[in-house]
């Protein structure tokens, strides 16, 4: 979770809240607000569900990219065992 995903939350919450309220009250304008509001939390949240998404791809290819220790060690194991036969 990054800062756009809480931000949106919190627009999201808060627009409710002014959207509820203004349904309440009978104020058109305060229920415009708040569904406005809570669109643009709805948006922020996709936008940091987009870049958690790009940051993970970009952490699995790295780390499928990298040789470890070990993977040399068992390839050279197997061509030791290839050589022997």
């Amino acid at each position: 979770m990054n800062s756009d995903n809480i931000k949106g939350t919190l627009d999201d919450a808060a627009g409710r809240a002014k959207r509820q309220v203004g349904e309440w009250t009978g104020d058109t304008g305060a229920q415009a607000d708040g569904a406005a509001q809570q669109v643009k939390g709805k948006v922020e949240k996709v936008v940091g569900n987009v870049r958690d998404a790009v940051n993970n791809a970009t952490d699995r290819s790295t780390d499928s990219s990298t040789t470890r220790d070990s993977d040399i060690d068992d390839n050279l194991d197997r061509e030791t065992i290839r050589n022997r036969e």
